[in-house]
């Protein structure tokens, strides 16, 4: 059991196991990359995302793109599940409110923001009730944004080698080998009523030091979200193991691929 209090409010992974990201808010707010500028910069190109906007973030974590939309001039409230990220997000962001909900039921008027993002969650969330409770939240023209930045397993890298391992640990982790693109997000959206669907994506090498990368791994959702310390602690000297024997680069250039979809409230 985690010394952390448990969450409010549970999220359950789509593939049926449960998580706690409370566990690794350290690492997690440390370590996790966030989206880079370049995804910040191509929402203010596109028009998507305007100063003076109010921003709902949902599924916000530790705040990385309620910070980038308050960068853009935004004023955004971010909403997560999770006491101890938002606690995390507090003490990380200015300017910022951070309220604790979830995407099913968000504390929220209807037709009261112009834009809602969800970075890095969708997937933990019941997504056709998300979607139908994004519809009642934005006004009326407003917009959705919904998007993932990736690590990418491709033939004999680290993060293919990273993937082996996890699944070493805990074979019910379910998401192994992807793409970072996800069609299915498109009918969600079209189910709920919003129009004007369009993605994007583009790929970037982010730079990691190994101690980085094991502290990455150690806060996703297939590590110290969901086995226990002592397997987190064997986990991260397998991993340190295989960094030194097969990667030993002291920077580690790891494939990222940014996807986006967005859509507009009818």
């Amino acid at each position: 059991m985690s010394s952390h209090a448990e969450p409010k409010y549970k999220q359950v992974y789509e593939f049926g196991s449960k998580v706690a990201f409370g566990k690794t808010s350290d690492d997690y707010a440390i370590h996790r990359a966030g989206f880079p500028d370049q995804f910040f910069e191509l929402l203010r190109q596109r028009n998507w995302i305007r100063s003076g906007q109010t921003a709902l973030d949902v599924g916000s974590g530790t705040g990385t793109v309620a910070r980038g939309l308050a960068s853009l001039g935004c004023q955004v409230t971010g909403v997560d599940p999770s006491a101890e990220l938002l606690t995390q997000a507090r003490q990380m962001s200015s300017g910022v409110s951070y309220e604790e909900g979830t995407a099913e039921s968000l504390p929220a008027q209807s037709g009261s923001f112009d834009v809602i993002t969800a970075g890095q969650c969708w997937h933990w969330f019941r997504r056709p009730e998300a979607a139908r409770e994004f519809q009642r939240v934005l006004k009326s023209g407003g917009r959705v944004i919904i998007a993932h930045f990736d690590w990418l397993p491709l033939s004999g890298n680290l993060v293919s080698a990273t993937e082996d391992l996890i699944l070493r640990y805990n074979p019910d982790w379910a998401a192994s080998r992807g793409t970072g693109m996800y069609p299915a997000w498109l009918t969600d959206l079209a189910e709920a009523g919003f129009k004007d669907i369009e993605t994007t994506s583009f790929d970037i090498a982010q730079p990691y030091s190994p101690e980085a990368w094991r502290s990455r791994i150690r806060a996703s959702a297939g590590v110290a979200a969901s086995l226990s310390s002592e397997r987190v602690a064997e986990f991260d000297a397998d991993l340190a193991d295989i960094l030194k024997t097969d990667f030993p680069d002291q920077t580690l250039l790891i494939p990222h691929r940014v996807w986006m979809v967005t859509a507009r409230k009818n």
